[in-house]
């Protein structure tokens, strides 16, 4: 192709605008582009400083993911909890004397929250705990009755119910049974041990039965000479109900040492 047909075919190619097009320039100028810039350079220093307030909070505070939460104070820390309308329902204040809980109900659960293991409200107290320890060397002292159906020692432990200024009672409407499967029953006094049975007997029944320390009856001045001598005895009752030995004989001999009966 010729340069003079190449020219004559581009401009046959050009193509006209129209005169009533007018051409704006978009853009921000002078003091507007300024400020813009001065405004994002504003807002990242912003930024930068929260981000350096908040991880100095986390490191002065302790805070992480893997820690336990910890709240300080000088005096106490107060839990509140509050319902949609703004009435307290519950409180916890962790106090310097004393740890103190306002609510309802408190109700103490198992470490999977599954088991409840104590409760308390107004009116009762629960324990559901297999086995309830009491470590203090004073035990443990209830103003009124403790309702429960076993008392119970450890193992290879000694179980003692004791009075030290008054008096111990154990009463029941269809009976008092004490026992011992492996060992001694003991049952002392310092001053009178009375058994009574109003309407029923007092059975003692075991292979053998000793009374002793019992006031004997002798013939002789000399009680060792007399106990040297005599090997059998005989059981006397008096009037009273007091019981003494006499010597045994042919017949009885408690007419013969009555006199004992006097002392009572």
């Amino acid at each position: 192709i010729t340069q003079e047909q190449f020219i004559l075919a581009s401009q046959s190619l050009h193509l006209q605008r129209p005169g009533s097009d007018a051409v704006y320039s978009v853009g921000l100028y002078g003091w507007r582009k300024r400020g813009l810039y001065f405004f994002l350079l504003l807002l990242l220093v912003t930024m930068i400083v929260n981000l350096a307030l908040t991880v100095w909070i986390i490191k002065v505070m302790n805070f992480s993911v893997d820690s336990l939460l910890f709240f300080r104070s000088e005096k106490n820390v107060t839990l509140n909890a509050r319902n949609n309308q703004g009435q307290l329902t519950g409180q916890l204040t962790v106090g310097p004397e004393a740890v103190e809980a306002q609510c309802q109900r408190l109700e103490v659960r198992s470490r999977d929250g599954g088991r409840l293991l104590f409760t308390a409200d107004e009116e009762e107290v629960i324990m559901t705990t297999e086995k309830f320890t009491i470590t203090g060397t004073e035990g443990a002292v209830f103003g009124h009755s403790v309702e429960t159906p076993l008392i119970q020692a450890r193992a290879s432990e000694d179980l003692k119910l004791e009075s030290p200024t008054r008096t111990l009672t154990i009463e029941a409407p269809r009976g008092v049974e004490v026992s011992a499967a492996k060992g001694p029953l003991k049952v002392s006094s310092r001053k009178d041990l009375q058994l009574e049975s109003t309407e029923g007997e007092i059975l003692l029944d075991a292979n053998t039965i000793q009374l002793v320390t019992l006031p004997v009856g002798i013939y002789t001045a000399s009680p060792s000479q007399a106990s040297q001598e005599q090997a059998i005895y005989e059981v006397c009752v008096c009037p009273s109900g007091k019981i003494y030995l006499s010597p045994a004989e042919s017949s009885s001999t408690c007419q013969v040492m009555s006199n004992i009966c006097l002392w009572s």
